[in-house]
């Protein structure tokens, strides 16, 4: 680690990380040491940084296109917006979060880390959707799937999806929000497991896809990612 201020990241993060690794690893020092001054991450999520934060977002890739524009709704620490934005330089990433002083961190973040493919903006969701457009929205942590759709659905171009990265309850969560879909823009919704071979557990995470600008309409089920790219990082 470049400061010592979190636990070295384990031997499978080469893996998921490739030779973006050591911006991780940056980005791992500001979150253990300014992020937990701050209040943005507990003390006791540091020992399990890597594993359960870091990784967990990073395989989230396999299911972002090459060149997407991807706006990381109440984006907190950064994550998953800050990983996608080191390991894929090819994206353009938004990282959309209301609360000033969450903003100055991730203002940090991308001046240290020096990430000119990443923009932070000052702003709710709903207050922004007629200034952004995005192939993917992401969302960690941030609110039930009932509510995320309805902020996130607008910002999307039609075939972009919301990638929200959820727990084990995901296929009740979904489940229980087929309604609420049914009411929002044409739409298909499925849970998958990405990062399998990766990460244990695989993350598992909700996509919700637009599919045309029509009369509201919503499908639902549950598979396995396909697989993301094959290399991770910027070019050599």
């Amino acid at each position: 680690m470049t400061s010592g201020a979190g636990a070295a990241p384990p031997e499978r993060a080469v893996t998921v990380f490739d030779d973006a690794l050591p911006g991780v690893e940056r980005y791992a020092d500001l979150l253990a040491s300014v992020g937990v001054e701050r209040g943005l991450l507990g003390p006791r999520e540091v020992p399990r940084l890597w594993e359960r934060h870091l990784m967990n977002c990073a395989v989230v890739e396999e299911l972002v296109p090459h060149g997407a524009t991807v706006v990381d709704v109440g984006s907190g620490a950064g994550l998953p917006g800050v990983i996608l934005g080191i390991t894929r330089p090819d994206l353009s990433v938004v990282l959309l979060e209301p609360l000033l002083r969450r903003t100055i961190f991730l203002r940090e973040c991308v001046e240290q880390l020096d990430l000119p493919n990443v923009t932070v903006w000052r702003g709710r969701a709903e207050e922004v959707a007629s200034d952004l457009r995005a192939d993917i929205v992401t969302a960690r942590a941030v609110a039930p799937l009932s509510k995320l759709v309805g902020w996130a659905l607008p910002l999307l171009r039609t075939g972009g999806s919301l990638l929200a990265l959820k727990g084990e309850q995901a296929e009740t969560e979904l489940e229980n929000s087929r309604a609420y879909l049914s009411r929002q823009r044409p739409n298909t919704a499925e849970v998958m497991r990405v990062g399998e071979g990766k990460v244990d557990p695989a993350t598992t995470v909700v996509r919700v896809t637009v599919t045309s600008e029509g009369a509201p309409t919503t499908t639902s089920k549950s598979r396995r990612a396909p697989g993301g790219r094959k290399k991770r990082g910027r070019k050599r």
